[in-house]
């Protein structure tokens, strides 16, 4: 059960940093619209951290998963 919730709350995170990733390219694209491309450029860079991170605790997720199961065979 908890593992589930473990692997429900990264891809959560996942998708939403990518959300924000898409969000801000949007932004930038159409930057006649008066955006900050500076701060752009620093939510880019949080979300690609953001779902990197999210990521690597999935991974872990399965990991012990694995490590349980070896343990119980």
């Amino acid at each position: 059960m908890a593992m589930s919730s473990v692997s429900s709350i990264a891809a959560s995170g996942m998708l939403t940093a990518a959300a924000r990733l898409e969000t801000s390219a949007s932004k930038i694209a159409n930057s006649s619209s008066g955006a900050d491309l500076a701060a752009e450029a620093v939510n880019q860079v949080e979300a690609r951290l953001d779902f990197a991170a999210n990521a690597v605790v999935l991974r872990a997720g399965h990991q012990m998963i694995g490590a349980l199961l070896d343990v119980l065979a």
